[in-house]
């Protein structure tokens, strides 16, 4: 039989030291030094500064309630692994699909000072020069992450491959992933419930451990209040065939020691029948303000270093190691600096996420029956305040992206005009089978996706989406809009209500229409006088030598606004077009450009392939043009975590500085 290939293992070996940050435990020989918790928590909180005063979201809420588990995990881990003589990664595979939690683990590392990790490099977690991205990326943390994570669910079913390709191989390695309460709600990690404990049974699996971290909590409050309790899915693990351990204190330490060690001598022992340990936690514990808000400050909670001290005084309930007032001295220093070098914008500036709210708030005052269907992301998306005011037409379906698209195709079937919202990169990949069932089923929805391509700076690669508009721009019956503004959202969201409900009263058939929008601040308006559906904006036309068309998709028409004023500055001639729609080309409004302009120059944050440049070059082709045409766009590859949209933007040539380039 063929065996499977030999590959280099990127992952860091065990630690030459104990946890410089530890507590003791009782161990399986003896004493057992241990991370300490606490300092789990304070290092989040003072990594969670540094993305914080960079202009990044940050996460404390998760990785605080995981402390004790990964704790107890890594203890029992480098304990074994010493005592068999072996490197960690021979016996073990340690997954994590808690996404929010992984600077707990960089937190968790850096105190073993293993995986190249040391305090001062804590320091550039999620800017755009530190692999210690916002969501674990094996792809720019290849020592410390195996498996990426970040969409919720993603992790887990990948794991299992891990604990099937061993078994195949006949290695003697144990699987352990760990997820969140949340992320069992996802399509993805509910094939893997029952998909794990059915193959396992057939002898097709290595031992498997999952860790559940429970605390009924998810981004927009307790899960049972918001959406469904999780209760009966716990509850059918030993149904579908899981050994289950009920942990009743996951911040007990010793008892996550004790328990996880149960629960991996008991897979080992009967590898055919996994098991899963469901650790009650609260997340946000450290402080009681994180612990008994609704989200248990899932986001960082501060402001500034000021409010430092008192954080990690809480979170120790006592005397605090002397490296943390050491650490929040200089992050005050940094952020007085960053204080004294902040700029204001020229204009007043809002999230685009303002006009679509205020559309959707008007037309359900008018009598149209708009309703919100969630999956846990209404405050980032701009539906929040909709819901806020109609909670009667809201509904939340928990952390299941693709279940949500569906419902709300229901809905539209009976009468209702339903909105679905989250992030563009779980709406476009966790979407698009959905989406097309719904066209095809003639009930189309509205779909608000935010947070489009580096937008979504902070949370990395696996939240940008660069390759949205591929996805869907060829979805039959399916409308594509990319908005630059608030007002352009409202005017927009407005008419596609408008336009729905039309169509339904008439007895035909709407599109789906699908906004993607930013998630950064811009201003109100970019110079449009008009916004209709399906027709682009020219936002700018100067006289000038050998002018040159400027198209801007979505979130980049400020770039290519700055390097307009740039080339007036050379005496070049510049035309500004926002194409708005972009799988429909508005060939009224690009014709008199592209006879003016020889060169044309397409901006996006976007895969070149399959992005709106490509869309428009076949347009060119196939009616004659032979404009001399430049798309900027993302050439093939992954993004990272940086603290704000135009770090990224100028790693990979989209700024106004580079606009200016390609035109010249």
């Amino acid at each position: 039989m063929a065996q499977p290939l030999s590959l280099k293992q990127r992952l860091a070996g065990n630690p030459s030291q104990n946890p410089h940050f530890a507590v003791t435990l009782q161990g399986e020989t003896g004493e057992l030094k241990a991370t300490d918790p606490r300092a789990i928590r304070a290092l989040v909180a003072v990594m969670d500064m540094h993305a914080v005063l960079g202009g990044a979201a940050s996460h404390y809420g998760g990785p605080a309630a995981f402390a004790e588990l990964n704790s107890a995990m890594f203890a029992l881990v480098f304990e074994r692994a010493k005592k068999a003589g072996k490197e960690w990664t021979e016996m073990f595979h340690l997954i994590n699909d808690a996404g929010h939690c992984e600077n707990g683990l960089y937190a968790l590392k850096a105190n073993y000072g293993m995986a190249g990790l040391n305090f001062d490099k804590l320091k550039g977690f999620r800017s755009i020069e530190s692999g210690l991205t916002g969501h674990g990326e094996a792809h720019l943390f290849g020592e410390g992450v195996e498996l990426s994570n970040g969409p919720l669910g993603s992790a887990f079913p990948q794991s299992q491959g891990l604990a099937m390709g061993d078994a195949l191989a006949k290695n003697s390695r144990v699987t352990i992933t760990a997820i969140s309460d949340g992320a069992c709600m996802e399509g993805e990690a509910r094939e893997a419930m029952a998909a794990v404990p059915g193959l396992a049974a057939r002898g097709q699996m290595n031992p498997f451990v999952l860790v559940i971290s429970d605390n009924n909590t998810k981004l927009t409050g307790r899960i049972d209040d918001e959406s469904f309790a999780m209760t009966p899915t716990f509850k059918a693990f030993e149904t579908l065939g899981w050994d289950y351990i009920y942990l009743e204190n996951g911040h007990d330490l010793q008892k996550c020691y004790d328990t996880l060690k149960t629960a991996v001598d008991r897979a080992v022992k009967n590898p055919k029948k996994p098991v899963v340990i469901h650790a009650k936690t609260i997340k946000g514990i450290g402080t009681a303000a994180t612990a008994k808000s609704n989200s248990g400050g899932h986001g960082f909670p501060l402001k500034s270093a000021a409010e430092l001290p008192a954080f990690i005084e809480e979170i120790y309930s006592g005397a605090v190691p002397a490296e943390f007032p050491k650490w929040i001295e200089e992050l005050k220093v940094r952020e007085a600096d960053l204080k004294a070098k902040a700029v204001k914008p020229a204009q007043p500036e809002e999230k685009i996420q303002t006009g679509v709210s205020a559309a959707m708030i008007r037309a359900r005052k008018a009598g149209f029956p708009v309703v919100s269907v969630t999956s846990d992301l209404p405050g980032s998306t701009g539906v929040a305040g909709f819901r806020k005011e109609f909670p009667e037409a809201s509904l939340d379906v928990g952390v299941a992206e693709s279940n949500m698209i569906s419902v709300a195709a229901g809905m539209t079937k009976v009468g209702f005009i339903p909105f679905v919202d989250t992030f563009a990169q779980f709406g476009v990949t966790k979407g698009a089978l959905p989406i097309t069932m719904a066209n095809l089923s003639l009930a189309p929805v509205i779909c608000v996706f935010s947070h489009t391509g580096f937008q979504d700076a902070a949370d990395g690669a696996s939240h940008q989406a660069l390759s949205y508009q591929a996805m869907l721009s060829s979805i039959p019956h399916t409308r594509v809009i990319q908005l630059s503004c608030s007002e352009e959202a409202d005017a927009l969201v407005t008419q596609a209500i408008e336009e729905f409900a039309n169509h339904l009263k008439a007895g035909t058939t709407p599109p789906t229409t699908v906004f993607f929008l930013g998630r950064e601040n811009f201003p109100k308006n970019f110079g449009a006088t008009k916004y209709a559906l399906d027709h682009a904006q020219t936002l700018v036309d100067v006289a000038g030598l050998d002018p040159v068309l400027l198209v801007p998709v979505g979130s980049m028409v400020g770039e290519a606004l700055k390097a307009q004023k740039e080339l007036v500055a050379k005496n070049r001639g510049a035309v500004v077009i926002a194409p708005s729609t972009t799988n429909v080309v508005d060939w009224a409004t690009f014709e008199p450009a592209l006879k003016k302009c020889k060169r044309v120059v397409v901006i996006e944050d976007h895969q070149k392939i399959g992005g709106y440049g490509q869309f428009l070059a076949a347009e060119l082709l196939e009616r004659g043009f032979k404009n001399d045409l430049r798309i900027l766009g993302v050439k093939g590859e992954f993004g990272q975590s940086a603290y704000n949209a135009i770090d990224l933007y100028r790693k990979h040539g989209l700024d106004s500085a580079s606009i200016v380039n390609a035109c010249l």
